[in-house]
């Protein structure tokens, strides 16, 4: 069940604040995602955003845990609880939730990020109120016996096993990166999961982790599509509004020790067969003007064929075939996420060429910008990429775009009016701010280079010696 949707296309996905009551949101010039924000009074948050281009709509429960939040102990664990999720509640049977979504015609996923858990559903419009009951099913009472336990963490360290271990490349550039760049535990730590950890988890951990942290007010509920909003209001107090709160821990500390000196590591890949460079970067805190400007950074560098790496490193040179980049690469995108975070860049590269003559041509490209401040023309177009793909994923999934971005906002912020401001905040970015934020946080010293190593040459190297 571990899903991760495309980075590219979610690399560019943004009521007023709302208390105890009602919110929604207000014209605003360029994009504007209408919806009623409220909650519930066992704390469960709920946003609505109709759209009636299609006859379906879209359900999301976001729970706050996810990755870097999960128990010391427990590597893997929110992952693990993630496929405990579909194993059976009070009224429903083992799997029988897929089996009623996919029997009226929807599908559903669920996926584990740094910061959440996410459950959703698109589903055709007359089954929203089935749905709804169904996900209230399992928050309120999830089915959670030694046999499912069991039978999950089998099926979880095989999916590591596939999808990690026997995979070429299988962790990098999106679990290395993060475990060679951060300091903190909760940032640096295989979130995928030791396998140690996973066998360790018992009926009690998952039992008392279930009340802990799938709880209403440790949740957004956010509904999309073609509904009537009041319908769903008097669905949404029927089912879930009676699912008792829960004492919600203490959030973990997740700031991260400002880095002074580039780090260095690598791995050798056994199934690799070429070489692969991974870059890190810290970027700014979450919604500082310097935030808004990295975002346009990486438009500039590292977005599209016109990219600036893409042109240097692909077009140029010819030292690969693609370069990949984003904020939070490979989990997500800029915008659902909520502690410190990373820019990523990686590149597939020719075995005759050293890491360092890769660097040196991306050294170059970052020391443009942080020498001069970019050009009207270049500002425009990293604007316009990133309004485009905001408008793009939009029209994504079904509605999934739209209700991932409102759920995100409400969870972390509480205001999910943010997705209608992000237009406006972008448009603030100057060429003197995107100059000055590549100085700061393109720095050599702000960046963690990490090498892969083919095992076949790593091999033939050490027989030769």
């Amino acid at each position: 069940m571990f899903f991760r949707l495309p980075a590219r296309v979610l690399a560019a996905l943004a009521a007023l604040t709302a208390g105890p009551g009602m919110a929604s949101a207000q014209s605003a010039p360029g994009l504007t995602v209408p919806f009623e924000y409220y909650s519930l009074p066992n704390g469960l948050r709920v946003v609505l955003s109709r759209d009636t281009t299609a006859p379906t709509a879209g359900v999301g429960v976001y729970y706050h845990i996810g990755f870097r939040n999960e128990p010391r102990d427990r590597t893997g664990f929110a992952h693990l609880f993630e496929h405990l999720m579909f194993q059976g509640s009070t009224n429903l049977g083992k799997l029988e939730f897929i089996k009623l979504v996919e029997s009226n015609g929807g599908l559903l996923n669920g996926s584990t990020r740094f910061d959440f858990t996410n459950y959703f559903e698109i589903v055709p419009t007359h089954t929203l109120e089935t749905i709804l009951w169904a996900e209230a099913d399992r928050m309120k009472g999830l089915a959670i016996d030694s046999s499912n336990l069991r039978n999950q963490q089998d099926v979880v360290k095989n999916e590591v096993r596939v999808n990690v271990l026997n995979q070429p490349y299988g962790s990098f550039p999106w679990i290395d990166l993060p475990m060679a760049a951060n300091q903190n535990w909760y940032n640096s730590h295989n979130f995928y999961g030791d396998l140690a950890d996973l066998d360790a988890a018992t009926l009690t951990d998952a039992s008392a982790f279930f009340r802990r942290y799938y709880a209403p007010n440790n949740a957004v509920l956010a509904v999309v599509g073609d509904f009537s909003s009041a319908e769903a209001k008097r669905w949404i107090e029927k089912y879930f509004g009676a699912i008792p709160k829960a004492e919600l821990p203490s959030p973990p500390d997740l700031a991260e020790p400002l880095q002074q000196a580039e780090r260095r590591g690598s791995r050798v890949d056994s199934l690799a067969n070429r070489p692969a460079l991974g870059l890190a970067w810290h970027v700014p805190p979450r919604w500082t003007p310097e935030w808004f400007a990295f975002g346009l950074i990486d438009q500039i560098l590292g977005q599209g064929r016109d990219s600036r790496l893409y042109q240097a490193l692909v077009q140029e040179k010819g030292y690969a075939s693609d370069v990949s980049a984003g904020i939070n690469w490979g989990l997500g995108h800029q915008f659902n996420y909520e502690g410190p975070m990373l820019w990523l860049v990686s590149v597939y590269h020719d075995t005759a060429l050293t890491p360092d003559s890769l660097l040196a041509i991306v050294d170059r490209e970052v020391e443009t910008l942080q020498s001069q401040p970019v050009d009207a023309a270049t500002l425009t177009r990293a604007r316009t990429k990133m309004r485009s793909g905001l408008y793009d994923i939009m029209e994504q999934f079904s509605g999934f775009g739209r209700l991932d971005m409102l759920a995100s906002f409400a969870l972390f912020d509480n205001d999910p009016n943010r997705i209608n401001r992000l237009e406006a905040e972008f448009a603030k970015v100057t060429p003197e701010l995107i100059q000055r934020t590549a100085r700061e946080y393109l720095r050599t010293g702000n960046r963690t280079v990490y090498t892969i190593i083919p095992g076949a040459k790593a091999d033939a190297a050490a027989g030769s010696q």
